[in-house]
């Protein structure tokens, strides 16, 4: 029996979980689970990143206890974000949240100065305010002191890999959502970099998914209980390791990994970077095994979370499930808003952003609670179902089936209103993706498993999925038609629109 850790830092959430695999089967168990909550700090927004720190040792600690000894520890977190490190290996101040407003307004700046063709071109990256390069380059235009001081940059996972066993090191997963990573020779593109007056000498070494970086320091190891058990660099970008578990069953599948965002699109052996993929902002992320994935970013359960969080202030507390109820009986298909309109972007009243978009449309207001929930699930129905014909007309094949996976995978509603909306069959599961990636990796590394398609074989031992055939199809043709409109609109004055 291998006992592996894994640490995944969610948006929202974080969780620490113990994977047991006997050769054939992975079984999972979570032993810590806590929020991610943003802290505001004068006029930026930042992560909290000592608490998640600290939770990551709890998290370690209680594993040890749930446990006993384990073979290794890794950590994925979500993309773009990184703290700086000054010449002592101290991190200078915490790290900026990718929503943080100042990034969004060093956007056309910088474009000025690398043009939108030529930065995709060279990363292969969609252009989007929350890329890392945008908020170096805004640091850069303010004469931050922090960037002068700085003497590496590490991602956020990366950074906890560093307290936790000291490596200086970026895994490349996570190196290619910064846009300064060069898309054909794999380095950095630190000329991009000098352009917006940025210093590129603080960029680390950039590993491999699935490379050992250490082993925990003493004082963790003494902390934790764990001893000095190696610590592995797996895909630590969360996509990337959501994806090595997708248990594709059709060549061509979509995978749509569902969380604070919908990450929707395929795996291919190569990036895609024409006419056709700038056109329509696709992203072509690093993935485990020398893959890449071919994708676009939607807004995705955040839209809820937000919508939650403004009921709780005005002192109604609702689950999801009581939301998800609610949802169910509203009307359907009545109002419905684009989620990657930038009226969406930032943290706020969403039901009632939701209220407004829809009456400035000239569509019914959602009132109740009920029909603003079923208006934002049906509407990211609809955006899974545009992404994926976005991707089919830049790849010329369409998708012949659906994987959701992580925690949107138990959402039933969105689910099956995705397979309705695209008219494809949808697999669901597993929930914890995530997590089953990245111990995967770690078993692939400690020699237990072969390769990420015997990976995906344990996956399908393992798990069983759900299955959602698509229903009517005449009301959702309808509503893909007042849908299109709404999402033109939206392109057209956002920052993504106007980068061409």
């Amino acid at each position: 029996m291998t006992t592996m850790v894994a640490v995944d830092l969610g948006a929202q959430s974080g969780r620490v979980a113990v994977g047991r695999f006997d050769g054939e089967r992975l079984e999972v168990d979570e032993t810590h689970r806590f929020a991610n909550v943003p802290v505001h700090d004068g006029d930026r927004l930042r992560w909290d990143i000592s608490d998640l720190y600290r939770n990551v040792l709890a998290g370690l600690s209680a594993t040890h206890e749930h446990a006993g000894p384990v073979d290794s520890v890794a950590v994925d977190s979500w993309g773009v974000d990184f703290g700086l490190l000054d010449e002592a290996n101290q991190l200078l101040e915490s790290p900026v949240h990718y929503r943080d407003a100042r990034r969004a307004k060093a956007f056309d700046r910088a474009l000025e100065r690398v043009p939108a063709r030529e930065l995709y071109e060279r990363t292969g990256i969609q252009l989007l305010p929350i890329n890392s390069i945008f908020e170096l380059a805004a640091m850069a235009a303010e004469s931050d002191p922090a960037l002068d001081a700085a003497r590496t940059l590490l991602l956020i996972p990366d950074l906890i890999h560093h307290w936790l066993a000291g490596p200086l090191v970026t895994e490349r997963t996570n190196a290619s959502t910064t846009q300064f990573l060069d898309a054909g020779s794999g380095e950095w593109a630190t000329d991009l970099l000098v352009r917006l007056d940025v210093p590129a000498g603080f960029l680390p070494e950039i590993v491999e998914p699935g490379t050992a970086v250490g082993q925990l320091v003493p004082e963790v190891a003494a902390e934790t209980g764990l001893g000095a058990v190696p610590v592995i660099a797996v895909g630590t970008h969360d996509t990337a390791s959501a994806v090595a578990a997708v248990p594709f069953g059709v060549e061509g599948s979509a995978f749509i990994s569902i969380g604070t965002w919908s990450l929707v699109g395929v795996e291919l052996a190569a990036p895609v970077i024409d006419d056709r993929t700038f056109d329509a902002n696709l992203t072509n992320e690093i993935g485990v095994a020398g893959t890449y994935r071919l994708l676009r970013n939607v807004t995705g359960l955040w839209l809820i979370s937000e919508c939650r969080n403004a009921w709780a202030r005005a002192g109604v507390e609702y689950t999801f499930e009581e939301l998800h109820e609610l949802a169910a009986t509203a009307l359907p298909l009545r109002s419905l808003i684009e989620p990657n309109d930038p009226v969406f972007t930032e943290p706020g009243d969403m039901p009632q952003r939701v209220r407004a978009f829809c009456s400035e449309t000239g569509q019914p207001e959602p009132e109740e609670p009920g029909a603003v929930i079923r208006c934002i699930l049906e509407s990211l129905a609809l955006k899974h179902w545009e992404t994926m014909d976005v991707l089919g007309r830049a790849t010329g094949v369409v998708p012949p089936e659906v994987h959701v996976v992580g925690g949107g995978a138990r959402n039933e509603l969105l689910c099956r209103w995705t397979a309705d909306a695209t008219g494809l069959r949808v697999s669901c599961g597993p929930e914890e993706a995530t997590v089953v990636g990245n111990l995967l990796v770690q078993a692939i590394a400690l020699g237990e498993v072969s390769s990420i398609a015997d990976a995906r074989e344990v996956v399908r031992r393992s798990f069983s999925p759900t299955v959602f055939e698509p229903g009517d199809s005449a009301a959702w043709q309808e509503a893909r038609e007042r849908f299109t409109q709404f999402s033109a609109a939206a392109r057209a004055g956002s920052p993504e629109g106007a980068r061409a």
